[in-house]
Order: C-alpha cells, then sequence, then structure tokens
C-alpha cells in the first residue's frame, strides 16, 4: 500500500510540473542585501545560476524599477533594475546591441523564458529575442515585441521554447533580447511616436526568469528510489 501511495504521489508531482513548470534562473537585479537604493544592484541571479552580460559596446547601471508604473518585481523601495544605453547609431547595427543571459538546461525540458522591460521614449520601440543552442550562433525567435508608447513598463513579456530543437537538456543554452529595425525597414523607430530614436536612449530589464521542467525520467528515477527506501525500512521494522 505504501509503494502505490509513493508511486502515485510522484505520478502526481510529474503532472504538476509539466503543466506549471518550475523556475530554473532568475535575475531580480537587486541588491544582494536589500538597501532601499535602487541605482545599487547585482547581474548575480538571485535564484538558480546563470551569468548576463551586455552585448555590441551597450553600456549600463542600475535604476529603480518601480518608476514609470513599475516592473512585476514585489520589491516596492529596494527594486533596481538593469538600465541599457549606447545603443547604435540609426539606420546601423540591427539586432547587434541589447543584454545576453546564459544558463544551463541539463535534465531540463519545456522550456519558458519571461522578463520586464521599460523603453524610454527615444529607445527602439522593437525588441528582438533571441536564443543560442551553442554559444556563439543566435537565432531570432518569433515576431520582435512592440513598446510603444515609451516611459512605461511592458511586464512578463514571454517566450516558450518548447519543442524548439535543441534548447532542452543543454549546457550552453542562452538567449538574447536585442534591439531591431522596424520590421520592412531599415531604420529604428523611437518607442514614442513624437520622439526620435537616440542612441542614448534606455531599455531597462527587471525579473529575468527562465523555467522549465525535470525530465520525466530523472523524476521517475527519483519516486522508485525512495520506494526502495521505504520497503526497505519496513522490512527492516
Amino acid at each position: 500500500m505504501t509503494r502505490i501511495f509513493v508511486m502515485a504521489a510522484m505520478v502526481a508531482l510529474i503532472t504538476v510540473e509539466g503543466a506549471n513548470g518550475g523556475l530554473i534562473t532568475r535575475w531580480n537585479f537587486n541588491s544582494v542585501a536589500p538597501d532601499a537604493n535602487v541605482v545599487t544592484g547585482t547581474i548575480v541571479p538571485d535564484t538558480g545560476s546563470g551569468t548576463a552580460s551586455l552585448v555590441g559596446g551597450t553600456t549600463a547601471t542600475f535604476a529603480s524599477g518601480d518608476s514609470s508604473g513599475g516592473s512585476s518585481d514585489p520589491a516596492t523601495g529596494d527594486d533596481s533594475a538593469w538600465n541599457v544605453t549606447t545603443f547604435a547609431a540609426q539606420g546601423l547595427g540591427d539586432k547587434t546591441r541589447g543584454v545576453q543571459f546564459l544558463t544551463s538546461t541539463v535534465g531540463l525540458n519545456s522550456v519558458r523564458v519571461s522578463w520586464d522591460t521599460r523603453h524610454s521614449n527615444t529607445a527602439a520601440r522593437h525588441q528582438q529575442f533571441q536564443y543560442t543552442t551553442n554559444g556563439t550562433t543566435w537565432t531570432d525567435f518569433a515576431s520582435p515585441f512592440v513598446g510603444s508608447p515609451g516611459d512605461t513598463w511592458y511586464n512578463n513579456r514571454t517566450v516558450d521554447l518548447t519543442g524548439v530543437a535543441g534548447v532542452d537538456n543543454n549546457a550552453n543554452f542562452g538567449f538574447r533580447m536585442v534591439a531591431t529595425f522596424a520590421p520592412s525597414t531599415s531604420a529604428y523607430a523611437a518607442s514614442t511616436t513624437t520622439s526620435a530614436y537616440g542612441t542614448t536612449g534606455t531599455l531597462r530589464f527587471d525579473m529575468v526568469t527562465v523555467q522549465a521542467v525535470p525530465e520525466p525520467t530523472a523524476l521517475l528515477m527519483f519516486g522508485v528510489a525512495v520506494v526502495g527506501c521505504v520497503v526497505r525500512r519496513r522490512r527492516i521494522g
């Protein structure tokens, strides 16, 4: 009876994990020790492991995640965000400047990525999500995200990479969010239509989150081990 109960619990766990996914890595950019200062922060993940870096010559500081409507970070008053600027000149460097994140998906599948972005008025209106399976080659995923008007947060932007070849169970998985030209043009559009695109415009990032599901085989092996321990203990007792 105990064996049946434990196996049933493991099946339920697999079902729940498959439906909801699990938090693997997250960057909230807040100071490790809360300091009530939004212009301090860190690019070390607050959950899990991974690396964050700038792409193509962009520069960054930390700034408020509460302003302009606020990100989805619940840490009000200590909510730092990664404020990125120094983008390419108008008509140059399409999809070459932004931010990059690397994290392993070994033993995981059904990968989903979400994040919050604040576009300033003069920032690029369009933001392209890209992913890599080898750490060097980057592939566009879906259409660019649109941020218009500027000076506001666009929270919980999400991509579902379930079924994308090479993303699951990969130590070299990574993704980027980069500024891109307006579709079917060779120029950046400003987030606010009454503004002009500028290299000093900013894209502010917060709550960059990777969710995934442990491989079912790994959970089943764990379940078998649990059952074995329970049976052994009952025999010894």
